[in-house]
């Protein structure tokens, strides 16, 4: 079914209504086009959304601060917490358990905000942060450490599920993946703080207490920030408060006239009308039913491993829910190896034989964040997809120049990295020329776009599948950082940067094969891609039509200027 055209007939009122008639009869049959109701100045970016970005980022900036301040922290806590040095094992266990504690956070979290709302969940993210903050700055023993490292990860995961979903759902339409890209440059960015912070307080005595103390800061400002900041209008027209939401619109789009944005929230009204009726006719359960054994559903939600199938009765066409696009892309986004970089970074380039590993660390977190700045720009220019085609391949070269490099610099240890040894500054400055050109790859494509995934569920759902795709996020975390240092003791530094690039392989077939460009396309309409496997050509068709009915709108509005200036 294709959507009518309304024809002007002079009636404005009429017009208003026969649009909105048409936009629900598109809702009705599946097809939701958002372009028959465009707002003036829909791509300018107002000072609200902005603003409202930015403080929701600050969550990223906390998600990016622990994650590069524990780095520097493992190589300065030193006999503070009992032992006179922290073996391989306690490391693993003080960096894992924040992973644990995310992957529980991220698990709980959008159904939470499902029934509370995104907001509130965000503000218990800022007060569990800052407890877990003040704790492992006062802490004096590897278990009470492990226990705030766990707290903490509760936040993390909260706020990394969360705050992406909240930005999504008050950006405008062609600006929204740019929008949660900013999300992500506050992450970068945390992470420059903190190696930033961690160089500053490197030979300070209990310096390493100041490190992790510090993140307190930021969590309690955006604590306070949350106080002035609005619900989602989808949550409001949830609830049934209209007028709420229709208020929030017009600061989202200041420049519009009053007919479109009436008609904007109608519209989206109208798209949101079967997500409420489903939320107010089914249980939790019921809706976790629903996603994993809905067919579109089901196919955003998981493809970790292409190709594996569950084969039920006829009609049912299951696919295992461990399989598909937001999953698939979140376990990518972890298992590449990047976040290893950010835990142990400090401690490899020591071992290489760089002075000031610490320092050395800040090169690599600020070429993460001005990469993610790329992307920031060119997202929504260049589409999800491409970006993601064009850059994996990148990230493998880095990852295979980086083992070639560890099993020549390693050839007279065993191919073991032996702290304390004299390892050629050649093949040294190799292996951090590989790591850069890596990271850069990942800042520019995989560190930006799985965080895009709450674009591909319906309102209903959208809690749940954010929460279930973050929870693979913070598994594929929890089992590099739990495994890394052990991987390169048991199949040397070569073999582990090697193992990464061959699963960053199978990532790049996975966006080939089954990653749909998003970009352009409504959160409503998003969902439709799904309705014919996954997507691809109907993504692209989507986006076919929308280019050439704006093209169509921009002709009709210039003859209408060119008529009126004649007059």
């Amino acid at each position: 079914m294709s959507s009518e055209k309304v024809s002007p007939s002079g009636d404005k009122v009429r017009d208003a209504q026969l649009l909105v008639e048409n936009i629900e009869v598109a809702v009705a049959h599946g097809e939701i086009s958002e372009a028959m109701v465009v707002a003036e100045g829909e791509e300018r970016t107002t000072w609200f959304v902005w603003l409202l970005v930015a403080c929701a980022s600050i969550s990223g900036l906390l998600f990016g601060y622990d994650t590069g301040v524990i780095s520097g922290a493992l190589v300065t806590i030193g006999g503070d917490l009992g032992p006179a040095e922290l073996s391989s094992g306690q490391k693993e266990l003080v960096t894992s358990a924040t992973t644990l504690g995310a992957l529980i956070g991220g698990l709980v979290a959008g159904m939470l905000s499902d029934f509370t709302g995104r907001r509130p969940v965000l503000a218990l993210a800022d007060i569990i942060f800052i407890g877990g903050a003040i704790g492992q700055a006062v802490c004096h023993t590897v278990w009470s450490m492990i226990g705030c490292r766990f707290l903490i990860g509760i936040a993390v995961g909260l706020a990394s599920c969360i705050a992406p979903l909240y930005i999504q759902e008050l950006s405008p339409t062609r600006l929204r993946g740019r929008m949660v890209v900013v999300n992500v440059v506050a992450i970068t960015g945390g992470q420059v703080v903190a190696y930033g912070i961690d160089a500053a307080f490197e030979n300070t005595r209990g310096g390493w207490r100041w490190m992790v103390g510090l993140g307190a800061v930021p969590s309690g400002l955006q604590f306070l920030f949350l106080l002035f900041l609005p619900e989602s209008p989808r949550i409001m027209i949830r609830r049934g408060n209209s007028e709420a939401a229709q208020a929030i619109m017009a600061k989202i789009y200041a420049h519009a006239t009053p007919e479109q944005l009436d008609l904007k929230v109608k519209s989206l009204a109208a798209a949101v009308k079967q997500s409420v009726e489903i939320s107010n006719t089914t249980t939790l359960l019921q809706r976790i039913r629903l996603i994993l054994f809905d067919g579109i559903n089901r196919r955003a939600l998981s493809e970790s491993f292409p190709g594996l199938r569950t084969r039920m009765k006829r009609g049912s066409s299951l696919y295992a829910p461990f399989l598909v696009v937001a999953c698939g892309m979140q376990a990518f986004q972890q298992l590449c190896g990047f976040n290893t970089l950010m835990y142990y970074s400090a401690t490899l380039f020591k071992e290489i034989g760089f002075d000031q590993p610490t320092a050395v660390g800040l090169i690599i977190s600020g070429t993460n964040f001005i990469f993610t700045l790329f992307a920031l720009q060119y997202i929504d220019i260049i589409g999800r997809r491409r970006i993601m085609v064009w850059t994996a391949p990148g990230m493998i070269i880095g990852l295979v120049l980086a083992s070639v490099a560890f099993h020549f610099l390693t050839r007279k240890t065993g191919g073991n990295l032996v702290d304390g040894t004299p390892y050629s500054h050649t093949w040294s400055a190799i292996v951090l020329l590989a790591m850069i050109f890596y990271v850069a790859s990942y800042a520019t494509g995989l560190g930006n776009v799985p965080w895009q995934q709450g674009e591909l569920f319906g309102l209903e759902v959208r809690g749940i599948g954010t929460s279930l795709a973050t929870t693979t996020n913070w598994a594929g975390n929890l089992l590099i950082g739990a495994t890394y240092l052990s991987l390169m003791d048991r199949i040397t530094p070569a073999g582990a940067f090697g193992f990464y690039a061959g699963l960053c392989l199978l990532g790049w077939l996975f966006c080939v094969c089954c990653f749909p460009e998003t970009a352009g396309l409504s959160l409503e309409e998003v969902r439709l891609v799904f309705r014919h496997g996954f997507g691809i050509g109907e993504s692209a068709r989507l986006r076919r039509e929308k280019r050439a009915l704006r093209r169509g709108e921009r002709v009709e509005r210039d003859g209408d200027s060119g008529e009126a200036e004649k007059a």
